[in-house]
């Protein structure tokens, strides 16, 4: 049996067991152990009330981002238009873009209604700044009638470059007002400049996560520098200093997926970061980031602490977040191996970042619940209990509590008594400095208050800011509603323990569990989490099973017989109720996931699919049963009544059409599969079902779960084998209709077969190839776009029909974004997918990888420019076909969709973004398209002009979800309906109208009483 996890230390059994525990179980458990008197409760509430009042009485002392914050939070549009335009403007190179850009996110939004309400004088600049640039693009009648139209007239004798410099300064005044420095030197420097000599910090290196080997050498680099400096500045006799360090800067291959690689080649790298910081005497923490990498994260951790010698002193920790659920397990295991190893470890607490992503990831995978919890005041509490988990455990740790909340300060100091000075505060630079100000007036023990620092330039910091404003001007924050005189201070200081006492459901009601998102239609289909270990385990002991055995292919005299029986069966099955039908599906869709790792094994053996891409596809086949069988429901249950004059009834039902030939892809050999059937059965259809002649065995076990579920086997037929059998198929005289997916031409083919027959017109579904694009301008983020072009254009080997195939970039940041994917591209592992660390699994025969191969090699003897994934290291028996890009000059280049992992790339201009439209779409093609861009109206126009059937805009062009992104193209690319629709079953029905005359038998009893009622 393959070892999945190679490193696994001890004790992390019990974290990953509490990953989706009850949120009201953990929650009850903490407030069991938060150990508070009534009188320490009440003298809590007293000292953060005083905090908060000597707070609002010094308000104008402020920083500049607390003041930005009063006046521009989520409260307004501005605020938000705001925080999006700082995030990208400053990303983007060329002038035109600018403008675009800076028209769409302030043109619409009424920015006067600010001018004069702030107290700070550069609040109200910025706000004149962007009072200025909204009037250039044109705004309100209502607002062109106020007092500012003296700036308008300064506006249209200036011009709108000015204006465009004006912002720009007004964004990069915020990325220094925000930041400390550029540079850790300037960052230390500005630090004793403004705060003097005895203040410490934690610095924080801004910096996206590693896409590529190159941006992880240069963040390791920067580290390494950073220590050097932050050292030596220790070294004269200054404050306590640390660094934070980014697991996921440290190395692209910071997942679950690459453990056994990771977790060593990471470590050491951490190892030699940590052995000079204590030589330096610099703390060093590693940060928290997503909840699937807390066990990664832990590993990495422990293979440091056991390798290194600290002296004593808790020079090595890390971050915990308190919002997420396994947050007191965290602090247990730290702490028993503290004790274990004889060492002290740091303990930085926050409450956590990037909450919305954790809820959002949970519910698009149908995990078994959310690692975090869902209610602030839930968080709170954690949080309390986390700080007396590390004032218990003092002999291991030096607690570092990061808060902006006056009562979560006035707690944490209750917490410990006459031990102030075995733990310190952090804030964020920039922000909390009144609230702590007011707490060393409060507290004449109050501890040291480090401040959490960011280093980096104006690109990098921008993402951060955007985030902590997110998160600090959300609602339910205390940093924006401290300040504000119209929130009660009893509010701003409420006890969370009460507050959580008093809630009817401890989990938030509002935000639906990952399994409910689709209710009351259906069940969201259950999804296994490959970052947690169970789930892979439970995989990992499918994939040690053999494959069954391969159905025989089926002959003339078989499909003559499947025909024959589907014929006898039809009238009786058609005749069934929609709700048995129905029910039959959704019980399809539980043995589906009943056998959920055995298909995936099949599918990852037969189909070569990666771990995950087996996952999702079990899923999308659930599904479609349980989507069309709801669907069906709806439609079919009860007539339509129409509408008509008195004396008459309308109405419009919906029949089945007779034997449908249902022929499915290699590609999507369970889901498509699954999907054609489950549609035609619903309805009242027989199915004779073809599957692609190199996926067989999948097919045989689904259909064999259909007749478990209850589907008659002369109602539904498995015939297997080649395109000589398809023909046959397709040209049966029992056929009443055919559901396609594959090729064009093959489409073509079965279409001028279907159009030859005599007798009725049979319907033909075609869901065929596309030449798809994406195109990306210069206000994108290239980080992300690289993450989406990886993701769209390789994973799968390619073989999605909605791949993208060609990529469009605007020549301004092209560079840039073709080195980073080139980058990326270096680091996916080509292989056998049996292995869950492969990225790219081999195509699906030789024949497919001959032609792909043929087109690499023509290309190349082209001499465009070119960039190749490595081959693996190893040689690897199977039809593998690397990554490759190049460069062409237009879409016309190409004869031909190349079904494999071949991305082309075009340049565009900034000003031929309308003309690069139309050649995209020259091709008669219309499956997919993929936007990236942060002007809102760009996107809104190409979306609207677009000839295809799936638009997809900032994300990847994969992975489809049933009832939520409908699949399915036009133009060469498909007939309609979309599968996974709502109206997909209409091309399976026929339509039938009735009209009754009531008058015939006597007239209308309700008219006639009409007078009386």
């Amino acid at each position: 049996m393959t070892t999945l996890f190679s490193y696994w230390p001890e004790g992390l059994d019990a974290i990953t067991a509490d990953k989706f525990k009850s949120e009201d179980k953990v929650i009850t458990e903490l407030l069991e152990k938060i150990d508070l008197t009534d009188a320490q409760y009440a003298d809590i509430y007293s000292e953060a009330e005083d905090m908060v009042k000597l707070s609002r009485t010094r308000k104008k002392d402020r920083s500049m981002l607390d003041a930005f914050m009063s006046e521009y939070g989520l409260g307004n549009e501005e605020g938000i238009a705001l925080m999006c335009l700082a995030e990208a403007l400053l990303r983007v190179p060329d002038a035109e873009t600018r403008d675009a850009l800076i028209g769409d996110k302030l043109s619409p939004y009424d920015w006067g209604k600010h001018l004069g309400k702030a107290d700070t004088v550069w609040v109200n600049a910025s706000t004149w700044g962007l009072l200025l640039t909204g009037r250039v693009t044109g705004l309100s009648e209502e607002f062109r009638t106020t007092p500012t139209n003296v700036i308008s007239k300064l506006t249209n004798r200036l011009g709108e470059p000015v204006i465009r410099n004006a912002v720009m300064n007004a964004m990069r005044m915020m990325g220094q007002e925000f930041v400390q420095g550029q540079t850790i030197k300037r960052a230390i420097k500005n630090g004793r400049k403004r705060f003097g000599d005895k203040q410490g910090y934690s610095f924080d290196m801004l910096g996206e996560a590693a896409r590529t080997q190159e941006d992880a050498k240069r963040y390791l680099e920067a580290y390494k520098n950073a220590l050097e400096v932050i050292g030596a500045d220790v070294a004269k006799g200054k404050a306590r200093q640390g660094i934070s360090v980014k697991l996921s800067a440290l190395s692209p291959h910071y997942h679950v997926s690459h453990w056994n690689s990771a977790v060593p080649e990471i470590g050491d790298l951490v190892l030699d970061l940590a052995k000079r910081a204590v030589e330096l005497g610099v703390d060093i923490t590693l940060d928290a980031e997503e909840a699937d990498r807390l066990e990664i994260s832990l590993a990495i951790f422990d293979y440091v602490a056991r390798k290194l010698d600290s002296g004593g002193r808790a020079r090595f920790g890390l971050a915990i977040q308190a919002f997420g659920r396994r947050a007191p397990k965290v602090i247990d295991f730290i702490a028993d191996l503290g004790r274990e190893l004889e060492k002290r470890f740091h303990i930085r607490l926050v409450k956590g970042a990037y909450w919305d992503t954790e809820i959002k990831l949970a519910q698009a995978g149908n995990h078994p619940d959310f690692p975090v919890f869902t209610r602030k005041p839930n968080t709170d509490v954690a949080y309390l209990a986390c700080a007396q988990q590390i004032m218990e455990n003092r002999d291991v740790f030096f607690g570092q509590f990061a808060t902006h909340n006056a009562h979560t300060i006035a707690a944490v100091m209750a917490m410990a008594g006459d031990n102030a000075d075995k733990f310190e505060f952090q804030r964020l630079f920039g922000m909390g400095d009144i609230v702590y100000s007011s707490a060393k007036s409060t507290y004449e023990n109050m501890p040291p208050v480090r401040i959490y620092a960011p280093v980096g330039g104006h690109k990098d910091l921008l993402a951060y800011l955007v985030r902590r404003l997110l998160e600090n001007g959300a609602n339910s924050s205390f940093v924006n509603k401290y300040l504000d005189p119209d929130v009660p201070i009893s509010e701003v200081v409420r006890d969370p323990v009460a507050r959580v006492k008093e809630f009817d459901s401890i989990a938030h009601t509002s935000i639906l569990r990952p399994n409910d998102i689709f209710l009351p239609e259906r069940e969201n289909s259950s999804g296994l989490d490959l970052s947690w270990k169970p789930h892979l385990e439970k995989v990992q002991e499918a994939l040690d099973k053999e494959l069954p055995e391969a159905p025989k292919d089926a002959t003339e005299k078989d499909i003559d017989k499947a025909f024959e029986k589907a014929d006898k069966a039809y009238f009786d099955w058609q005749a069934r109720p929609v709700k048995d039908r129905a029910d039959m599906l959704v019980v399809t869709a539980d043995l589906l996931e009943k056998h959920k790792t055995e298909l995936m094994n099949i599918l990852i053996k037969e189909a070569g699919k990666s771990w995950s891409d087996a996952n999702d596809e079990v899923r999308e086949a659930v599904d479609f049963c349980r989507y069309y069988a709801a669907q069906a429901r709806k439609m079919m249950s009860e007539p339509i009544d129409l509408p008509g004059p008195v004396g008459e009834t309308n109405q419009l039902s919906y029949g089945s059409r007779g034997t449908f030939v249902c022929i499915s892809p290699w590609n999507f050999s369970l889901a498509i599969f699954t999907g054609q059937i489950a549609a035609a059965l619903v309805v009242g259809n027989c199915v004779l079902a073809k599957p692609a002649e190199q996926t067989p065995r999948i097919a045989q076990r689904t259909t064999e779960l259909f007749y478990e579920a209850g589907i008659p086997n002369e109602v539904l037929s498995l015939i297997v084998g080649d395109g000589k059998i398809g023909g046959y198929l397709t040209a049966h005289d029992g056929v009443d209709g055919v559901a396609f997916t594959g090729g064009t031409n093959t489409a073509g083919l079965i279409n001028k077969t279907l159009a030859d027959k005599e007798g009725a017109i049979i319907p033909l579904i075609a869901e065929t190839g596309g030449q798809n694009c994406m195109i990306v301008d210069g206000t994108a983020l290239p980080e992300q776009v690289t993450d989406d072009v990886i993701s769209s254009a390789f994973l799968s080997a390619g073989q999605r029909c909605s791949a993208t195939r060609v990529l469009y970039v605007q020549a301004d940041i092209a560079d840039r974004v073709i080195k980073m994917i080139k980058g990326a591209m270096d680091d996916l592992v080509v292989g056998n997918t049996e292995s869950l660390s492969t990225d790219v699994g081999p195509v699906i025969d030789e024949k497919a990888q001959n032609a792909l191969n043929g087109h690499i090699e023509k290309m190349k003897a082209s001499g465009r420019p070119w960039h190749a994934s490595p081959y693996p290291k190893t040689p690897t028996d199977g039809t593998f076909v690397v990554p490759h890009m190049f460069e062409i000059d237009s879409i016309d280049d190409l004869e031909k969709e190349h079904f494999g992992p071949i991305l082309h790339v075009v340049r565009f201009k900034a000003k031929e973004v309308s003309k690069t439209l139309e050649e995209v779409f020259s091709t008669g093609y219309g499956l997919t398209f993929g936007i990236h861009t942060r002007i809102e109206n760009r996107w809104k126009m190409l979306a609207k002009r677009a000839l295809v059937g799936n638009v997809y805009v900032n994300r990847n062009m994969v992975g489809a979800i049933v009832g939520s992104q409908p699949f399915g193209g036009q133009g060469l690319s498909g007939t309609g309906f979309k599968a996974g629709g709502p109206n997909y079953l209409l091309r399976f029905m026929t339509e039938k109208s009735l009209s009754v005359n009531t008058t015939a038998s006597g007239g209308n009893a309700a008219l006639l009483n009409l007078e009386s009622i």
